[in-house]
């Protein structure tokens, strides 16, 4: 293996082309300068530098001009490691969870925001379905959630209501039969919503698309593959309100945290998140 130090010196005789020279800018006898580079040259099997005669002018061999490239790059890429780990220090991980049916731009241009405010946080986010979020506020994986849920459920820092509805492509026209679904998996309050929905109106149905993605679920609505129940905030031009089925109960976005009293850069985002959250998506 390389020795960083070996590397250092090497490029050094190399930059002032003597050894003299070398040993005086790093501040070493001149005969551990020499030591150095002839160990380096032992564990690479090749002679790196000419010297002549006076041993004070030296010259780069072909294996010399080939080692010179990669230890310059060496040594650069442990000067930044050190000094991301230096500027590191002060950082303090903020880990959140963002439902996966959430809007992923409008989520990242909240956060950004965030982090132009505080740039002594950094961030980690973790999608997921509501139900696994919740599970890894609890185990500690994450220190903040978003979390679709029923509404007034448990504690929270800020909740807001969501009006659902059922929609369906603008063109489609499912008829009486078996209406086919396009749904998000188990364990998200809009799958359950749509079942109950249509169990209640005793309308028979099956699932045709499935996807985690808000988008995806759009696009399958979009297109005629089903119907879906999404927030109204997520309702698309290409969409139609079902206007044959009952209305639907509002369920709830709610900001919780774990257990435990935050940090002030926890609950500064808390409060970025109420506010921004707040204002209507653009």
């Amino acid at each position: 293996m390389l020795d960083l130090e070996q590397l250092k010196t090497f490029v050094c005789v190399v930059d002032e082309g003597s050894f003299t020279r070398a040993a005086e800018r790093v501040h070493r006898t001149q005969s551990t300068v020499s030591q150095q580079v002839r160990k380096l040259e032992e564990l690479v099997g090749h002679s790196l530098l000419l010297r002549d005669r006076t041993g004070q002018n030296i010259s780069v061999t072909e294996h010399g001009e080939m080692l010179i490239h990669y230890a310059r790059r060496l040594l650069a890429l442990s000067s930044q490691a050190v000094e991301a780990l230096a500027s590191d220090v002060d950082l303090e991980i903020l880990r959140i969870g963002v439902p996966e049916d959430f809007d992923a731009r409008r989520m990242a241009t909240i956060l950004a925001g965030f982090n132009r405010e505080k740039p002594q946080a950094r961030l980690e986010t973790l999608s997921g379905m509501s139900t696994d979020l919740k599970n890894k506020l609890a185990s500690g994986d994450i220190d903040i959630a978003l979390v679709k849920r029923e509404p007034d459920s448990g504690p929270c820092w800020a909740a807001w209501p969501e009006t659902l509805v059922c929609v369906k492509g603008a063109q489609a026209d499912p008829a009486n039969g078996v209406l086919p679904l396009a749904l998000f998996p188990q364990g998200c309050i809009y799958r359950q919503r749509a079942i109950r929905l249509l169990d209640v109106a005793q309308r028979p149905w099956r699932i045709a698309f499935g996807s985690h993605s808000l988008t995806g679920i759009q696009a399958a609505v979009a297109c005629g593959l089903g119907i879906s129940v999404l927030p109204a905030s997520a309702v698309l031009p290409e969409h139609s309100v079902c206007t044959d089925l009952p209305p639907l109960p509002p369920t709830e976005l709610a900001l919780i945290s774990r257990d435990g009293a935050l940090s002030g850069l926890q609950r500064a985002l808390v409060e970025f998140l109420r506010v921004e959250l707040q204002s209507p998506a653009l």
